[in-house]
């Protein structure tokens, strides 16, 4: 997107989660799924950095370890310095008034016993920021900012359409004046038309507030529109990573040029060589060795199965975990 950034807010290293299988009349371990395997990146202050990859990929993993509702099994992460990832309870109050999430539902993310003015302004009780008798006018100014207007303090989350109901969301987000939002697909539940005008809203929101997003997503479309940076995940493991711009020209794994080949263009009169992915996603369960993405992989070599590719440099802040350097140029 092309927008200035400054030094790194937060940064994640070697971040792994894994999860116990249980089963059985006494609810014994059958099993461990390694949700995320020794992930790293950064966000920079101000930069909207893109998670993508397909449904169990660990995307969302990510999003709740980073906001702590997840304690990681491995791996540190660090917000403005300070290593959150085993910090207990009492001393995460503060990082999580500077990290809001918005949720991919944004009917079940509303309490529907509440009224929006209760609802976004929650957060000023939460954290004792403004005094009592400002409360309704924050909330309001809140509302406008994201689109909404006074009338709709004392009305209902039934009341309100989707990407209504998504602006109340991210108007709570910005209640308490974050500097990281980590969005969970938040508009994969709303129709295309109302998409673009939440997409808007937040790139109007990013520019004008310096705000740095984690933006969680399986539309190449949206990132694309979005997002400085681009973090590409397969089955836990990052595969591919760069700028958006690097990555979305010359994509250098097979995963991301599939997942690229395989979204909507708008041009009719476009053509373009599919890269098919063959198969199914493996269980989690039961990985592939190697290389998480061979089984799946077009262009996958005998060397794949027996190696996990670190990531090589395929260009400015740009990389690629694959072994092979011949891959056919998008």
């Amino acid at each position: 997107m092309g927008r200035a950034v400054s030094a790194a807010l937060l940064e994640i290293d070697g971040l792994s989660q894994a999860f116990p299988v249980r089963g059985g009349w006494l609810g014994r371990a059958i099993g461990v799924v390694r949700a995320v395997q020794d992930v790293s990146f950064t966000i920079a202050r101000g930069e909207v950095v893109a998670l993508v990859g397909e449904s169990g990929s660990g995307k969302t993993t990510i999003g709740r370890a980073v906001l702590r509702l997840l304690r990681p099994t491995a791996g540190r992460i660090r917000f403005d310095g300070t290593d959150i990832a085993g910090l207990p309870e009492p001393a995460l109050r503060p990082y999580r008034k500077r990290m809001q999430p918005i949720f991919q539902d944004p009917y079940a993310s509303l309490d529907p016993r509440m009224r929006v003015e209760e609802i976004v302004g929650e957060a000023f009780d939460v954290y004792g920021l403004p005094p009592g008798r400002d409360r309704r006018q924050r909330v309001a100014a809140l509302l406008r900012q994201v689109g909404l207007d006074d009338d709709h303090l004392d009305r209902y989350p039934h009341e309100f359409s989707g990407g209504q109901r998504q602006r109340i969301g991210i108007a709570r987000a910005l209640a308490v004046q974050p500097e990281l939002l980590i969005a969970d697909e938040p508009v994969s539940a709303l129709d295309v038309s109302i998409q673009a005008q939440v997409v808007n809203l937040l790139q109007d929101l990013q520019s004008q507030l310096g705000l740095a997003m984690l933006f969680i997503s399986h539309d190449l479309a949206v990132v694309q529109a979005l997002a400085d940076r681009v973090v590409v995940l397969y089955l836990g493991r990052i595969v591919e990573s760069g700028p958006a711009q690097s990555v979305f020209a010359a994509p250098r794994h097979p995963y991301t040029m599939a997942l690229l080949d395989a979204a909507p263009v708008p041009d009719p009169t476009r053509r373009r060589d599919r890269v098919p992915l063959q198969g199914e996603v493996p269980s989690p369960l039961a990985p592939p060795s190697g290389c998480v993405f061979r089984t799946r992989c077009p262009y996958a070599l005998p060397a794949c199965a027996g190696v996990v590719p670190p990531p090589r440099n395929v260009g400015p802040d740009h990389t690629a975990a694959c072994i092979r350097d011949d891959l056919p140029s998008p």
